[in-house]
Parts: C-alpha cells; sequence; structure tokens
C-alpha cells in the first residue's frame, strides 16, 4: 500500500466526526505514456480535480513516479464531502482484448483497481465509497461488489460494512447491472465458503429457493429421496445413502422468454454439500474444503438468480442434484456396481469420484426438457487443477457454437475457460469395464483423468449442444484474482450470466 498523503486541512474533533457521515471516493487514473508524464485522470478525476481547484493533481505530481496498475495513493481533507480520496492505476488507456490473454485487459485493470481501492476506504472505516466509472461503470460496480465481499457470518468481529455507489449517474444502468453480476458470484461465493453442517442439502435448495421467491416467472421444486427414487436414479441414491442427510433433487424454472414453450437452456449443477471422499476417503489435510464440492450447483443455481434479476428473455432450467457423500455402513464400497437413470451399469471403482454418479442421473433427467443447449458444471477432478490451475475452467463440449458462445462470454467478465478433449481415446479408458457397463474412474488411474470423468459424463449425453465445465481449479482463490478476497472464489458464476445473456439474443439456430 502506498503511504497515505494529507492535504494540510485542520479539523476539530467534532468535524472528524461529522465527516464519517461522508463519502469516501476512489478515482482512477491511467499510465503515462511518459515515464515523468503528467496525470491522465478519468473524466470524474479531471472534473474532481477542477472541484478542488487542481490541489490533486499538484500532489499527485509531488509524490513520486506516476501511478503504475493497481497501485495506490490516499489523500485527506481535500474536500469537506469526501474525507479520504483514493486514486489508483489504471494501466494504460486504451488497453482492450488481450489476445494471448483471453480477456478484455482494460476491464480486469477496472476490476482490479476499483476493488483495491474500495477496501482501502473499507479499512478507512468509511461507510459509504463512490466510485468512478473508469469508462466502463459494469466494470468497476463488479471490481467494488466482488473485491468489498468476504464471509463473516460466524465472527464477532467482522470488517466495517462499506457499500459503494456510483460517482456520478451518467452509467447508471451500467452500473447497476455491474452490481448484479458481482451479487450473483457472492450468493456462490457465499454457499460454498459456509460451513458443511450449514449449508447441508435441504437448506441449500431453501436459500435458494427463498432467493427466487420474489419472481413470478420462477418456479422452485425441492424433490425428497421419495421422488428420486420414484425417478430410478441408482447412481445419485448410492452416494446419498452413505450419509444421514437426506439428498435433495433441486429443480428450477425460470420462464424469462416471451414464448413460454421456447426451448431452454439447461444448467446442471454438482450439489455435493461435503465431500469426505466416502470409504475412499481423502486426506484429512484440506477436507474441510470440501464444504464447497457443492460448487458447481452454487455457480448455476446463482446464474439463474441473477439472470431473473436480469429479467433475461430466454427460459432456463436448473437442476441440482444434493447430497453428502460420507463413509458408513451404508456407503458405496469400492467394486460396487449400481444402475443409473438411463439404464447403464456403472462399477464403482473409486468412491471418491461420486461427482460423476450425481451428473450421470442428472444429465439423464435433464433430456426431458427438449433442451436448447445443456451445460453442467462440477469441482469434479483435482487433476483439472494440476492442468490449468485456476487460471481457467476446462470446458468439454460436443458442440462448436455451444463453445464459442461460452469462450466469447468469458474474454468480456474475465473469467476464462480453456477447451478440453473428448476423445474417444478417453471414452475407451472408462468403458472397458470387467463388471459393468461403464467404470467411474479411467483404467490408467490417473492418467487424463479430468478427461476420463468427461468421457464418462459423455456416456449419458445424447443431446446435440452439451458442454462439461470442470470448476475444480477456479474452486477457491488465494491472490491469483486480485478482486477476489482469499476463499471459495464462485467462478464461473459470471461467464455462465453473460453465456445466458448472448444465448438470449442469439436469433440463430444451433448449427
Amino acid at each position: 500500500m502506498e503511504k497515505a498523503v494529507r492535504w494540510e486541512v485542520q479539523w476539530t474533533p467534532r468535524e472528524e466526526a461529522q465527516l464519517l457521515l461522508h463519502h469516501g471516493l476512489v478515482l482512477g487514473v491511467y499510465s503515462s505514456e511518459k515515464a515523468d508524464g503528467a496525470a491522465q485522470f478519468t473524466s470524474a478525476g479531471d472534473a474532481f480535480d477542477r472541484l478542488v481547484s487542481g490541489k490533486l493533481r499538484a500532489l499527485l505530481s509531488l509524490c513520486g513516479p506516476p501511478l503504475k496498475k493497481g497501485k495506490t495513493r490516499i489523500f485527506h481533507g481535500l474536500h469537506q464531502d469526501f474525507p479520504s480520496v483514493v486514486v489508483v492505476g489504471l494501466g494504460k488507456k486504451n488497453a482492450g482484448i488481450n489476445e494471448q490473454e483471453n480477456w478484455n485487459e482494460g476491464k480486469e485493470n477496472i476490476r482490479t483497481a476499483v476493488a483495491v481501492g474500495c477496501r482501502q476506504i473499507q479499512d478507512l472505516e468509511i461507510p459509504c465509497v463512490e466510485v468512478d466509472p473508469c469508462g466502463d461503470a459494469q466494470a468497476a460496480a463488479e471490481g467494488a461488489v466482488l473485491g468489498l465481499h468476504e464471509y463473516n457470518e460466524l465472527k464477532q468481529k467482522k470488517k466495517p460494512v462499506v457499500t459503494p455507489q456510483l460517482h456520478g449517474s451518467a452509467e447508471s444502468q451500467a452500473w447497476q447491472k455491474g452490481v448484479t453480476y458481482a451479487e450473483g458470484q457472492n450468493l456462490a461465493r457465499y454457499l460454498m465458503e459456509a460451513p458443511a453442517n450449514y449449508i447441508t442439502p435441504i437448506k441449500f435448495a431453501e436459500h435458494i429457493e427463498q432467493k427466487l421467491r420474489t419472481f413470478s416467472n420462477v418456479k422452485v421444486h425441492i424433490r425428497p429421496e421419495s421422488w428420486i427414487t420414484t425417478q430410478e436414479m441408482g447412481a445419485f441414491l448410492s452416494v446419498a445413502k452413505g450419509s444421514a442427510e437426506p439428498p435433495i433433487f433441486l429443480e428450477i424454472h425460470y420462464l424469462g422468454s416471451a414464448n413460454k414453450d421456447d426451448s431452454p437452456l439447461v444448467f446442471v449443477g454438482k450439489g455435493v454439500t461435503f465431500d469426505s471422499g466416502g470409504i475412499s476417503l481423502k486426506p484429512s489435510s484440506g477436507m474441510d474444503a470440501m464444504r464447497a464440492d457443492m460448487g458447481g450447483a452454487a455457480t448455476v443455481c446463482s446464474a439463474i438468480v441473477t439472470a431473473a434479476a436480469l429479467n433475461l428473455p430466454l427460459n432456463i432450467i436448473g437442476l441440482a442434484p444434493l447430497c453428502e457423500n460420507m463413509p458408513s455402513g451404508k456407503a458405496n464400497k469400492p467394486g460396487d456396481v449400481v444402475r443409473a437413470k438411463n439404464g447403464k451399469t456403472i462399477q464403482v471403482d473409486n468412491t471418491d469420484a461420486e461427482g460423476r454418479l450425481l451428473l450421470a442421473d442428472a444429465l439423464c433427467y435433464a433430456h426431458n426438457f427438449n433442451a436448447r443447449a445443456i451445460v453442467n458444471a462440477a469441482t469434479l477432478t483435482g487433476a483439472m487443477d494440476v492442468a490449468l490451475g485456476s487460471a481457467a475452467t476446462g470446458v468439454f463440449t460436443n458442440s462448436s457454437w455451444l463453445w464459442t458462445h461460452l469462450y466469447e462470454a468469458s474474454i468480456l467478465t474475465g473469467d476464462r475457460v480453456w477447451r478440453m478433449p473428448l476423445f474417444e481415446h478417453y471414452t475407451k479408458q472408462v468403458t472397458d469395464c470387467p463388471l459393468a457397463d461403464v467404470s467411474n474412474i479411467g483404467k490408467y488411474s490417473r492418467a487424463g483423468g479430468a478427461c476420463t470423468a468427461a468421457a464418462f459424463l459423455k456416456e449419458f449425453v445424447t443431446a446435440s449442444h452439451w458442454a462439461h465445465l470442470d470448476i475444480a481449479g477456479v474452486m477457491s482463490n488465494k491472490d491469483e484474482v486480485p478482486y477476489l478476497r482469499k476463499g471459495m472464489a464462485g467462478r464461473p458464476t459470471r461467464t455462465l450470466v453473460e453465456f445466458a445473456a448472448r444465448l438470449s439474443q442469439d436469433t440463430h439456430s444451433a448449427k
């Protein structure tokens, strides 16, 4: 953090107390083309500098070299309405799509800069911050709302709540859109971060139902174990039976299209609210993070909540099989054979490869809706984390049309995707099975684990436009995404929302 700079104004104690009733301010400044060049303010920065008779520009010039991207300087006492002003570097003024990085660099710079600035206002315990739109109010809003979020529900000592607002009114619609996108991702972060004894299958379903209660064009069905049994979802039930927590099949219908009979986009999310590994028990170190193994369900359900808030003009169905994977006398044993909804038998060679069993039945059920496309998301394999780390979500798809929409959406959101192979090479490794039609792990064990998992899922898909998103690598954030704090990341919720928005505008049939 850069050292704060104070414009010399003396406040009485009463005046200082009154200052807390006012707002902090975050302003952006672009990198200068020359090493010793003058600060290049945004429009909002220029306007504020004129308001304070050029003092802001003068102070910046006295503080050393121009601000680099994501770096800040804090000024106190420049204006009575803004007791503290954070100036933050935005990088190059005309930064756009970076083809090497596969994202819009300008948008990412704004998200990062605004997040850093808002956190510094929070550290000063100022309850409200006005944010410079920086030429892209949606990106600025996303940076502010994502950057300030932190799960502290269960702590007595909490960070002060800071409310971000748009500075000015010229881009209020774009700002609100960004707030909505970010709140959607924060909902997924909340669900993923909460302890597993707080977010059980039924509590997860009820939380989503509560979020959707105000929308008249949304129906939520919380299906109990008896319904799951009548649907002959034997693979899903085989995982759930190891836990004392009863399974839930959450089904959401969002009817946003003018024609309620239009073919829907179907989202499917893996919803293992705690994954111990079952009989194939995971190591104890880091097992607590498996409270977020319902990240697929969290992101797709949060995307639907966001789509409803945005009133997107398309129909979406969300499906989330929810259960725990626990060891017990009733749990699956390695070598057991179970039967999926489509009649295929599955040899469970590793009970810690359970997510694909839930998805197998949910994907079969998804085919009941004449879907325009089926997209599933799951924290499915550690192999995906090994392959891509936290840089991007791995996408396996049988549809170039679907891939193009996902890829283009991810460039805008900065929450990237990367296409992975669905070769027959991997299919043979899961269908060459001694006891059943398919094995839940590849016969060469760890080799290509993310790819064999996708090949397994493909055995339960007949739709022409299907994509499997393996989000295991992007499940949590350490410091890789600077506008997200450490913890569960809620990725790729915004990409799913942007993908749905693009699909709603695509009037051409999928090819």
